[in-house]
């Protein structure tokens, strides 16, 4: 699930929506999980998977120029970003001017960074490789910040270089827990704070290389991915309490749609009306369903009756 969100999410913050079954199902072939309905292979999806399981997964392994290659090479496996060419597995050259990132129409857009020019990068990326697999670190979270600063601010590929930093912030942490397996998603807190996450990165690549800023946002949206990870599991384990209180249960298909988001935390009160909304039914197989689970002690009558009957989960999950 956490990997999954880190891919979807990760390709989103730069614009690119990823088909979520396509993402489930790349992952789950590469890590040889039995699963059906296991869904076509999407070049471009796969690729993502690729870079995001060699950095989790591969954590321990040196970080190299060839190993980022490899990754740039995944993500652009026609050799193209859009319809523009672009110099896959390799630095860029600036052919086409220095790299910059800019925003606004042509002709007034306002140039937020300009990378350093290419050809420094096999000095600059040398640098950053020494440095990021220096054996005696003491702090990976700290270095995870650091790492993916430094990596967009050399900004070395024509294109997926948020991406990549993501990824190697990414191996950062696992590094830092000695673990490939992460129960939450930095990609999608940062989606969450992604306007904040571009203003921070500018005001560090532009000022006085003072990032005493960007570090404490970097670290603060970290925490917030963990609480919120720690949110989402504790609702996982209500249901899994729930779902082993009612496993004598038959349930029909509307039922155990409506009973999910029930737990997911239904705002408002449920009713008839609701259920039949929801469960895509007529009223009377809503008011059928409804009343099956308030027979074998699922849901209960809420105290209003009349025409504000509700009703709500029983067992305690």
């Amino acid at each position: 699930m956490t990997l999954t969100e880190d891919v979807l999410k990760s390709s989103e913050i730069e614009g690119e929506k990823l088909n979520e079954e396509l993402v489930r199902s790349s992952i789950a072939r590469r890590l040889g999980m039995d699963i059906g309905g296991l869904q076509t292979v999407d070049r471009n999806v796969e690729g993502v998977v690729e870079m995001m399981l060699d950095a989790t997964r591969q954590y321990d392994e040196p970080l190299t120029g060839e190993r980022l290659f490899g990754w740039h090479a995944s993500l652009f496996p026609t050799g193209r970003s859009g319809m523009k060419k672009i110099a896959v597995g390799n630095w860029r050259n600036d052919a086409e001017g220095p790299m910059q990132v800019v925003s606004g129409p042509v002709g007034r857009q306002h140039v937020h960074f300009e990378a350093p020019v290419a050809k420094l990068l096999n000095h600059e990326m040398q640098t950053f490789l020494d440095w990021f697999n220096e054996a005696n670190e003491k702090d990976w979270v700290v270095k995870a910040s650091l790492a993916h600063l430094w990596f967009v601010t050399i900004h070395p590929f024509d294109d997926g270089n948020g991406r990549i930093a993501r990824a190697i912030a990414d191996m950062s942490l696992a590094r830092s827990e000695r673990s490939s397996r992460r129960f939450y998603s930095m990609s999608a807190q940062i989606q969450q704070e992604r306007r904040a996450y571009y203003d921070h990165l500018e005001q560090a690549q532009r000022g006085t290389m003072d990032i005493t800023n960007w570090m404490a946002w970097f670290l603060d949206c970290l925490g917030h991915a963990i609480n919120g990870a720690q949110t989402t599991l504790a609702t996982v384990l209500v249901k899994a309490r729930f779902c082993e209180s009612i496993a004598a249960v038959s349930l029909n298909e509307r039922q155990r749609l409506v009973l999910n988001r029930l737990l997911d935390g239904f705002e408002g009160k449920l009713t008839t009306s609701k259920w039949a909304k929801l469960a895509k039914c007529s009223q009377d197989t809503a008011t059928r369903d409804i009343l099956a689970l308030v027979h074998q002690g699922v849901l209960k009558r809420n105290a209003e009756g009349g025409r504000s009957t509700s009703y709500s989960i029983a067992l305690q999950p």
